[in-house]
């Protein structure tokens, strides 16, 4: 198998892709880049500075300015943001709220997809996110839509919420927010979610990550 492959999974949110990418990344010895982190690092410090979230000027300027680095291995990696460590401060429900937000913003997402680019151009690594086998790296050669039911991926972040000490209220309040966003990231004007034509898709409701990665494996290892 070619050593030096990118592979792309997109996917809505708390359909597994975090897990899946790092999992994946971990069996093949390759960088995995969770982009998602990089639009939080973003929306933690525009809710820090107080700048609004529809300020789309100032933060096209905050994203073409921040210095983002995500460093360490897959099972301790660290965002960092102008050499500040935020890991553990853009992981609340509030900063995912507002990084959704923050993302539809075209200026904020050319400047870090040109990041994103610059991280993965080399290949050998595992980048997961909303739109990276349509915008980030469009000739990828192992595109992934990874796919659940709204209820199945509600269930999941209510489950994860709890585990890292945050209260998200009742499952349907959750599940709500779920479709919200993904009304927001299939509709927004600039790079809207979708499946790219030549991905293959995958629906995880019934499937452990286990299951999720050996198929996907099996997809590499035909490339």
């Amino acid at each position: 198998m070619n050593r030096n492959l990118i592979i792309a999974i997109d996917g809505p949110a708390g359909a597994g892709k975090s897990t899946v990418a790092k999992e994946v990344a971990r069996r093949l010895g390759y960088l995995f880049i969770n982009t998602g982190a990089m639009y939080r690092a973003v929306a933690w410090q525009a809710l820090r500075l107080g700048i609004a979230l529809d300020d789309a000027e100032r933060l096209g300027q905050l994203a073409q300015t921040a210095r983002i680095e995500l460093t360490g291995t897959v099972d301790a990696m660290a965002v960092l943001l102008d050499g500040r460590d935020i890991t553990a401060e853009i992981v609340t429900p509030t900063v995912s709220e507002a990084a959704s937000q923050v993302s539809a913003i075209p200026a904020v997402r050319r400047a870090l997809v040109a990041q994103q680019q610059a991280l993965g151009r080399a290949g050998g690594v595992v980048m997961e996110g909303r739109d990276i086998g349509t915008q980030v790296f469009p000739h990828a050669e192992v595109k992934i839509y990874l796919d659940a039911t709204a209820e199945a991926r509600a269930q999941r972040r209510h489950t994860d919420d709890l585990a890292k000490g945050f209260n998200s209220g009742p499952l349907a309040v959750t599940q709500a927010e779920i479709e919200a966003r993904d009304q927001r990231d299939k509709t927004r004007a600039d790079s809207p979610l979708m499946q790219a034509a030549d991905a293959i898709y995958l629906d995880s409701s019934g499937l452990t990550i286990t299951e999720v990665v050996e198929r996907i494996l099996g997809i590499v290892a035909t490339v």
